[in-house]
């Protein structure tokens, strides 16, 4: 193969003339001038290859080059900061769509299997994220379905009230929205009934509001393929949303043209 290429005159920075060895820049730059290599200067494939004085390990063909432990936790450090950054911005837009897109009027949806736990959502209309879903943990539908047969329902919600931090610069810190607590104490009709959870809108919720939503008033069962005790109960009317001050919210459901009916009310407090 060596006797296949002319003699070449070694260039000025060749590894013959003392100078950097790059046998790369030595090949590109021999077929731009015309004259080929001679054999002593093509590089070895098995060798590494030295570019400006760091030595680089040429891998072998079809093995592909794995990357260094130093860029591997540089990766891994990113990734975390890039999702802490969005998990922050994620949670600022939540609150400024609790406290700022919330009107008047809400659209409210109390829901749960028989034997199950009731589940509150509260929506600024009958298609947008809910804005509050809290669930009820020691307390099933069934019970709740109870309690609205004598036709007056009070559900409160109470957290304790904790004063505004400061950060290292003096500045006041905001105190969390109301709607974004994340326990409270859940009391119906007076009587203390466990505590109450805020939850995000996983599928099954989602599941539960897409399937209401053509409802705008009314009541009803979702069946189930796991029996009667698996049928999903709903109740869905709108509430008028009244604000005391940054610790008490209160939500009244509306009765459709005047109609008696049941009477429930959502009282959000801090104490």
């Amino acid at each position: 193969m060596a006797g296949a290429f002319h003699a070449a005159s070694p260039l000025p920075w060749s590894s013959t003339s003392g100078g950097m060895g790059i046998p790369w820049l030595l090949r590109k730059r021999a077929s731009k001038g015309g004259q080929p290599l001679s054999a002593q200067q093509e590089p070895d494939e098995d060798e590494g290859v030295s570019i400006f004085g760091v030595g680089v390990s040429t891998p072998s063909s079809g093995t592909p080059a794995q990357p260094s432990g130093a860029r591997k936790r540089g990766e891994e450090a990113l990734a975390r900061l890039r999702s802490a950054v969005l998990s922050v911005v994620a949670r600022a837009r939540r609150g400024r769509r609790a406290t700022t897109a919330m009107g008047s009027s809400v659209t409210g949806t109390i829901f749960g299997r028989r034997r199950g736990r009731v589940h509150v959502a509260l929506q600024t209309g009958p298609r947008t994220p809910p804005a509050l879903i809290v669930e009820l943990s020691s307390y099933s539908t069934g019970a709740l379905v109870r309690e609205m047969s004598s036709g007056l329902v009070r559900i409160a919600l109470e957290c304790p009230k904790t004063a505004p931090t400061h950060t290292s610069g003096g500045e006041r810190r905001r105190k969390t929205a109301l709607v974004e607590e994340p326990t409270w104490r859940a009391y119906c009709n007076g009587r203390k009934c466990g505590y109450a959870v805020r939850r995000e809108c996983g599928a099954e919720e989602w599941r539960v509001l897409r399937a209401v939503e053509p409802v705008s008033v009314g009541a009803g069962v979702l069946p189930s393929d796991a029996g009667a005790d698996g049928d999903m109960m709903y109740m869905r009317a709108r509430f008028e949303r009244v604000v005391g001050s940054r610790d008490s919210e209160a939500f009244y459901m509306i009765n459709p043209d005047g109609n008696a009916g049941p009477e429930l009310s959502i009282y959000l407090l801090r104490v």
